[in-house]
């Protein structure tokens, strides 16, 4: 994922081929500042859940705030993969790459129960609500993919594409698994671990076909920079294109109501939860086409992006408490109180109407650049001392 990628350098070993003394070289920016990038645009997404603006809706400026962040997770799972075989290019046998994996899906998934749980609720009551957010969903495919990784790249990235493609052939298979695990692979929803409730939001399939996917991409990143910049261009091109043909007989085809949404609304408000093909096409062909573009940014501004997305993970563990710390000042100088709303079950708590907490979009905006800007020093500092680490214990995070 952006979030728990390992490594962004390339090597001269084949994993899964024979052991080689890894050689190591420079970092790919372009994949740092796609990550960064991603990681920017979903803080959007967490301010919003405690600004009370709902996901999406008829104004404008709503629905295109939430549909906006919908190319993280997706760009997560991808781009997890490829930092998955980028590590393997440095690593000495496919074995270490896969206890690589499942070690970093095992702490994923324990954040996601423990820290993650606690800053997005500012509570401690595990005994009636738990969430599987986007960490735990990352950890499982993490361990998933340790398995893939003893095969060839190419033979990775295709069983990924058809997993996401094939995906409706999981629904019946879920159904039929005793809870919670259809919902863990495919359903969602709540469901209980033993006497344990958990909130499913990230779901196995399709996201370890697009870690998958990613694994194969990873071949794409190893070219030399005009020709991967070509390639990422010419994929996200045709992904896009795909997107808008498929997309477009899909809604025509629906029969609208008089109070339906306009037809773009409709054409980009695809599923999410599990993320269908035309949400995954939608959102991954423009990934590519800005790490193509990302291959030539230069700059401050590109510099700053990368920064965060050089410490994605240590981002997402500190951008939760900080949003949500925000949001408590926020409620405190509006109310002359705190709202107890933020003591919620987030993200799932319903937000406060009609009390008037809901936040304008001018300020959940403000509330999200100030948040940004207050990660840029933390994230900057520990990319330096993790660069600096020699014990490769900070690889983790």
């Amino acid at each position: 994922m952006g979030i728990a990628i390992g490594s962004n350098a390339l090597t001269d070993f084949h994993p899964g081929v024979t052991a080689r003394e890894p050689v190591r070289t420079n970092r790919i920016t372009s994949l740092d500042i796609a990550r960064g990038m991603v990681m920017i645009l979903m803080a959007i997404d967490h301010v919003r859940v405690y600004a009370g603006v709902p996901a999406g809706g008829p104004p404008a400026p709503v629905f295109f705030t939430r549909w906006i962040t919908h190319f993280a997770a997706p760009a997560f799972a991808l781009l997890a993969g490829t930092g998955a075989y980028l590590l393997g290019r440095r690593l000495a046998t496919p074995g270490t790459l896969a206890r690589h994996l499942v070690l970093r899906g095992l702490l994923l998934i324990a954040l996601e129960l423990t820290v993650l749980r606690l800053a997005w609720t500012f509570n401690t009551d595990f005994a009636h609500y738990n969430l599987a957010g986007v960490l735990w969903m990352l950890g499982w495919c993490m361990i998933l993919m340790a398995g893939l990784v003893w095969l060839p790249a190419t033979v990775v990235g295709a069983i990924g594409v058809c997993i996401i493609v094939g995906q409706g052939v999981f629904g019946p298979i879920a159904s039929a698994l005793p809870n919670p695990l259809g919902s863990f692979l495919y359903l969602g929803g709540f469901t209980q671990i033993g006497s344990m409730p958990i909130g499913v939001l990230y779901v196995i399939v399709p996201w370890i076909g697009v870690m998958a996917a990613g694994y194969g991409f990873g071949r794409v990143m190893e070219l030399p920079s005009d020709e991967r910049r070509r390639v990422c261009l010419r994929l996200g091109l045709a992904l896009t294109a795909a997107f808008l043909v498929l997309a477009t007989i899909d809604v025509a085809r629906q029969s609208a109501t008089e109070d339906a949404p306009p037809a773009l609304f409709r054409l980009l408000n695809q599923r999410k939860y599990p993320a269908s093909p035309l949400f995954l096409l939608m959102t991954l062909g423009p990934t590519l086409m800005f790490i193509a573009a990302a291959e030539r940014m230069r700059g401050r501004v590109a510099d700053v992006i990368a920064t965060f997305g050089r410490v994605p993970l240590f981002f997402y563990l500190l951008h939760i408490p900080l949003i949500h710390a925000l949001a408590v000042v926020v409620s405190f100088v509006r109310e002359g109180a705190v709202n107890p709303w933020l003591f919620g079950n987030h993200p799932f708590a319903p937000p406060p109407v009609p009390t008037g907490y809901r936040w304008s979009l001018w300020l959940l905006y403000l509330v999200f650049a100030i948040a940004v800007a207050l990660l840029y020093v933390p994230c900057r500092w520990f990319a330096r001392v993790r660069s600096a680490d020699k014990t490769g214990l900070l690889r983790f995070l």
